[in-house]
C-alpha cells in the first residue's frame, strides 16, 4: 500500500451501493461481501492494482486515494469500463432485490494521509460529488443501468477531453452540482449503457451540454415500436390466420428436430 508524506498530488475514486438502506440484513451483508471483489476484479482487468491503494471502506461505500503516476487515463477509460461489465455480470446472477447498482466518482487534487483518513480539499469534494442529485436521477432514468459515472471538471479536461482516452467529450453530459457548500461543474455518463445520460435530470437551474442520447434499453415500452397491425405488410410480419396456407405432415418413428418450428392448432381452426 502506497504511503506519501504531506499533501501529495492523487486522483480519488469513490463508490456507494444505490438504495443499499432498503435492502434485508442478508442482501447488505452480501454486498459488502461482494463490493471490494468486484471492485479488484475490475481494476486487475484494467492492468490496475488496488492493493497500492489506500482505501477507506464504510459498508456500501469506498473511498480509494492514489498519488498520480500517469495511469489516470487507465483508470477513467479502461477500469470504468471492466468495472460496468464485472456489474452487468454479477447482476445477471441475482435476483432484482439482491442487484448491485453503482454510483462512482473521480476527482483529483491534493490529498494528505491523516489519522483518521483523508485530508484535504479533494477529498471533501469527492464527497460531494458522491451524493450529487444528478447521479441518482441517471440511475433513476435508466433502471437498465449498473453504474453512473460523474467526473469531477478537473479530470475530464486533463484526461478526456486532452484526449488521453478512448472516450470523447460527445460521451458526457456536463451537469452543475450543488451540495452544501459545495457547487461546481462536472460531468456525467452511464457506461453501462454507452450513453450520455442527457436524458438524466439535473440540478435545478441547470442544462447539459451533451448531445440527446439514442433510445438506450429499458426505455418505457410506451417508446418502443410496436409490431404492425393484423394484415399489414410492414417489415413483412403479419398476424393475419391464413388456414389456406397450412401444411400436415405425418411423421413416424424418431426425428431430428433440431432448429425446427412446429405450430399446432385444430381441425376447425
Amino acid at each position: 500500500m502506497a504511503e506519501w508524506p504531506g499533501f501529495c498530488p492523487c486522483t480519488c475514486i469513490a463508490v456507494d451501493a444505490q438504495a443499499y438502506g432498503s435492502k434485508n440484513d442478508r442482501n447488505q451483508s452480501e454486498l459488502q461481501h461482494d463490493l471490494p471483489r468486484l471492485l479488484d476484479r475490475a481494476a486487475k482487468r484494467a492492468g490496475l492494482d488496488r492493493s497500492e491503494w489506500q482505501i477507506q471502506r464504510t459498508g456500501d461505500e469506498q473511498l480509494a486515494v492514489r498519488p498520480q503516476d500517469g495511469s489516470e487515463p487507465r483508470l477513467v477509460d479502461d477500469y470504468v469500463r471492466h468495472l460496468a461489465a464485472e456489474l452487468r455480470h454479477h447482476n445477471a446472477q441475482r435476483v432484482p432485490e439482491a442487484r448491485m447498482r453503482l454510483r462512482a466518482v473521480i476527482h483529483q487534487g491534493l490529498v494528505e494521509l491523516a489519522e483518521n483518513g483523508f485530508a484535504g480539499s479533494a477529498v471533501v469534494a469527492t464527497a460531494r460529488l458522491l451524493t450529487a442529485r444528478p447521479l441518482y436521477d441517471a440511475l433513476a432514468a435508466h433502471p437498465d443501468a449498473d453504474l453512473a459515472l460523474l467526473l469531477s471538471d478537473d479530470v475530464y479536461r486533463s484526461v478526456v477531453a486532452g484526449g488521453h482516452t478512448t472516450l470523447t467529450t460527445e460521451d458526457f453530459t456536463q451537469v452543475t452540482v450543488r451540495v452544501k457548500e459545495y457547487e461546481a461543474s462536472a460531468w456525467l455518463r452511464v457506461p453501462t449503457l454507452g450513453t450520455t445520460a442527457a436524458g438524466a435530470s439535473q440540478e435545478p437551474g441547470t442544462a447539459g451540454t451533451g448531445k440527446p442520447a439514442a433510445p438506450v434499453p429499458g426505455e418505457p415500452a410506451a417508446d418502443r415500436p410496436r409490431p404492425s397491425a393484423a394484415g399489414t405488410a410492414a417489415g413483412g410480419i403479419t398476424q393475419e390466420y391464413r388456414a389456406h396456407q397450412v401444411n400436415v405432415t405425418n411423421v413416424a418413428g424418431s426425428v431430428d428436430a433440431r432448429g425446427a418450428v412446429f405450430g399446432f392448432g385444430s381441425a376447425g381452426g
